[in-house]
């Protein structure tokens, strides 16, 4: 069975996943993921600093969102080659069974309050679920 995946949709998850990432941690919860990690007023001036530097893991981040993208492209191909899903719900499925999981880890194995891992981990997944569903929209509109 012969799997064809558009590398248009492909470079489009990614794209939407920069926009959703400047997005989520910005103006919908930048303050608030701000505040979860601490940071004060002289983190900010550190970051902007950063934020300068910052270009080579804006792009691996980008690549490996490529990644992603195109072996959720796989999975939904297969799936609906085979009639057994479609996209958003293919997309779903992995982030309830691989990403949240992981963020969740993540969340709970480290030396933060109890609200504070909460925080993260509602922060982080909420991300990754509106993000997949989305990849999961685009990549099943093309297939």
């Amino acid at each position: 069975m012969d799997i064809i995946i558009n590398y248009w949709a492909v470079l489009a998850c990614g794209i939407v996943s920069m926009v959703l990432g400047f997005v989520w941690y910005g103006p919908l919860f930048g303050k608030k993921w701000m505040e979860i990690c601490g940071t004060t007023a002289q983190d900010l001036e550190r970051r902007k600093e950063m934020q300068k530097k910052a270009g080579p893991l804006y792009a691996v981040q980008f690549v490996l969102t490529l990644l992603q993208a195109w072996v959720l492209a796989w999975f939904i191909g297969f799936l609906m080659q085979s009639g057994q899903s479609g996209g958003v719900h293919t997309a779903f499925a992995i982030w309830l069974a691989f990403l949240m999981p992981t963020v969740a880890a993540g969340a709970m194995w480290n030396a933060d309050a109890g609200k504070v891992k909460w925080a993260k981990f509602l922060l982080q997944a909420g991300y990754y679920l509106v993000l997949f569903l989305i990849f999961g929209l685009i990549l099943a509109m093309v297939l």
